[in-house]
């Protein structure tokens, strides 16, 4: 099993902005040096507490000081753009980074992102998937292209003169393009079924209880029977909330108290996604009633926190529960106390992994 990254971000929204980029920056260069073989970053428009405003923005501040590590975006919002601008943004962004990009895309889960690019009142996965196929058409075909859909038209015509290079919109370095990943929060998603069938790849979120994540798998494996690819979990990436320390009751309160940033970060998702109409994620069975819905049961649930031993014997039980998924996605949170969140990563790759994949390659041994 490989070891990610991945971050919203979520911050408090009145920590100093250039802090918060500066940290972010700093995890995910931490995250390269130590061996974490991916970095997926989100992005938000209108929220002071996500405030990674483009994704592509900040993978290429960091595209040449991060030597190794493959980004990804997770996910750039198609409906809140125009085709071509992303298009055009993700060719430079996969050159940029020598092919070491991985497209992720999603309709955008922010209501407030929704609202200020008018697409409230309107079917969002729909227009993101028109979104895509036009991006994909724009690569695959010669300007000028002469394209349109039920949101968007786009063309350069009028304009074409390819003796100097004038209206050709730039293709991805990986060709037909970049791997796409999409984010999924859906139990029993069929969305993930329809990507592995285009041959895509999901994301499970972090903030998904375990009961939901585990409905994932055999909807990723129904998407690769019908595309005829190989039907096991090694494409499937799943992001979990995890602390390590050396001492495990102070992971314990790091991780675990409400007061700090695994709490803040859960009191921010919750509040955002249960006012969302999505309570169900974060029940501890399908049906818990929605008044027994704490901060203190997430935290106690969906968050993985502890000292080495106990870390690695809760990554194993969760993979025995959800499914044997390819990719760990460690998720960034705030960094309250920086010492301990640089050492929590540190471990998690020299102490962590190491025992996590010898305890399966046991296992897979013993079947």
């Amino acid at each position: 099993m490989r070891l990610g990254f991945f971050t919203q971000p979520v911050h408090p929204p009145l920590k100093d902005y250039r802090r918060v980029l500066k940290e972010d920056r700093e995890a995910i260069l931490l995250a390269d040096k130590l061996g974490y073989v991916e970095a997926f970053l989100g992005e938000h428009i209108t929220d002071r507490a996500e405030p990674i405003t483009s994704n592509l923005m900040f993978i290429a501040s960091l595209c040449h000081d991060a030597k190794k590590i493959t980004f990804g975006s997770a996910a750039v919002t198609l409906p809140s753009y125009h085709p071509a601008m992303v298009a055009g943004h993700v060719a430079m962004i996969d050159h940029m980074t020598d092919g070491r990009f991985i497209f992720g895309i999603g309709p955008g889960g922010l209501l407030s992102d929704a609202e200020v690019f008018e697409n409230m009142d309107i079917d969002r996965s729909d227009k993101m998937l028109q979104s895509i196929e036009m991006i994909l058409q724009i690569w695959a075909n010669e300007p000028p292209y002469n394209l349109k859909n039920d949101y968007w038209q786009t063309t350069t015509e009028r304009t074409l003169n390819e003796a100097i290079g004038q209206g050709i919109i730039s293709t991805p370095l990986q060709k037909p393009h970049p791997p796409i990943v999409v984010t999924s929060i859906t139990p029993y998603s069929r969305g993930i079924t329809a990507a592995a069938a285009r041959g895509w790849d999901p994301i499970t979120s972090n903030y998904v209880q375990a009961h939901w994540v585990a409905t994932h798998l055999p909807k990723y494996l129904e998407g690769l029977e019908q595309a005829g690819r190989p039907e096991n979990g090694s494409g499937w990436r799943v992001a979990k909330s995890i602390f390590v320390a050396d001492d495990h009751g102070k992971a314990l309160k790091y991780a675990k108290s409400p007061e700090g940033p695994y709490g803040f970060y859960f009191r921010n998702i919750m509040t955002k996604l249960v006012g969302n109409g999505r309570p169900e994620l974060f029940r501890v069975r399908p049906d818990q009633p929605d008044e027994e819905v704490t901060l203190e049961q997430s935290l106690d649930t969906q968050v993985i926190a502890g000292d080495v031993d106990s870390v690695v014997d809760q990554i194993l039980a969760f993979r025995e529960q959800v499914g044997d998924f390819g990719t760990l996605l460690y998720t960034g949170h705030d960094w309250m106390d920086p010492p301990a969140d640089r050492r929590s990563m540190e471990l998690m790759a020299s102490a962590v992994m190491p025992r996590v994949n010898e305890a399966l390659g046991e296992r897979e041994a013993a079947e």
